[in-house]
């Protein structure tokens, strides 16, 4: 009998005081929220989702056939929280519509992130999604994300925690103000989404943060549906492999430089801030130099080359 062969599907890492970006599709990507009455329901389930569960909810954003979720799991629960969340839900949806199955597309789509390094850039993307998906011009014209509760634009709902974020920004009042500026930076241009940088569908986070995570939850995994994710983990070359890399190859010109941030961005797993930290520039330049060396190499043949010969030396 001939063997059934699966592929490899995201790993589930779960530990307390853990923090996820979660999104969940309609099956067949079809309409989840239909009415304002959906959602509303929707939002009560986050709300007991906090109170019977200890979920700590960041930010969230319900748009037509998915939702966004920034959430911290004290007690290590993931699992729990997200089977209350959608089986809740989808029992209230097929109950109202007298229907019966699925409602959501597979298992929902959960990245383990480095809270210190992108909280504050995962809240942003969330709350800009209805204004990438041109559902509306600026971001607080959309009532169903989090975003009026981060700007001082409605009341707070006790359930949702804004505090830990807008910190960033300062303390009282100012902050609602210094936060909408850092978002509304990037309306009308177009940027990077951090998840560029996720290695193996599962974890969002510099080089150490990747290796701690591997040490303690993906090293000795068995299963076999999982075990290509965790291959991708402990396989990611590390920054200063990429460097002596590119060095043996292209030599120290400013091509080099160019090529090695993008290598780096695309291939190894560490954050923003840790490449940029490495090359003495910021975050948003590490960013904008790896698109520009990514239009640059689709034009230049022999550059192709000598990026593939990186390539190869790293086995990536």
């Amino acid at each position: 009998m001939r063997r059934r062969v699966r592929m490899g599907r995201p790993l589930r890492i779960e530990y307390p005081d853990a923090h996820y970006h979660v999104t969940s599709r309609g099956n067949e990507r079809k309409d989840v929220f239909k009415s304002q009455k959906d959602r509303e329901q929707f939002l009560s389930y986050l709300e007991s989702a906090v109170n019977r569960y200890d979920a700590v909810i960041y930010a969230y954003c319900l748009m037509s056939n998915h939702y966004h979720l920034l959430l911290e799991t004290p007690s290590g629960n993931l699992s729990k929280i997200m089977q209350h969340i959608n089986g809740a839900y989808t029992s209230y949806f097929n109950l109202k519509r007298k229907r019966s199955g699925h409602l959501f597309q597979g298992r929902y789509k959960a990245i383990v992130i480095e809270a210190d390094e992108y909280v504050q850039e995962l809240s942003r993307y969330i709350h800009l999604n209805p204004v990438r998906a041109n559902m509306v011009a600026r971001p607080e014209e959309y009532r169903w994300s989090s975003y009026l509760d981060y700007i001082g634009g409605r009341k707070r709902p006790d359930w949702l925690e804004t505090s830990c974020i807008l910190d960033y920004f300062g303390k009282g009042e100012e902050r609602f103000g210094k936060y909408r500026g850092f978002v509304e930076e990037l309306l009308g241009s177009e940027y990077e989404s951090p998840f560029g940088s996720v290695v193996a569908s599962t974890i969002l986070g510099s080089e150490s943060f990747v290796c701690e995570l591997t040490e303690k939850h993906v090293d000795g995994k068995q299963g076999d549906r999982e075990l290509s994710s965790a291959r991708k983990l402990i396989s990611k070359p590390s920054l200063q492999v990429i460097l002596a890399a590119v060095e043996n190859i292209l030599g120290g010109s400013r091509v080099s430089k160019n090529a090695t941030i993008y290598l780096c961005h695309k291939y190894s797993g560490a954050g923003l801030k840790e490449i940029g930290d490495m090359f003495g520039v910021k975050e948003s330049a590490v960013s904008q130099a790896s698109r520009r060396f990514a239009q640059v190499l689709e034009r230049d043949k022999e550059l192709q080359v000598q990026i593939e010969k990186v390539r190869k030396s790293l086995m990536i």
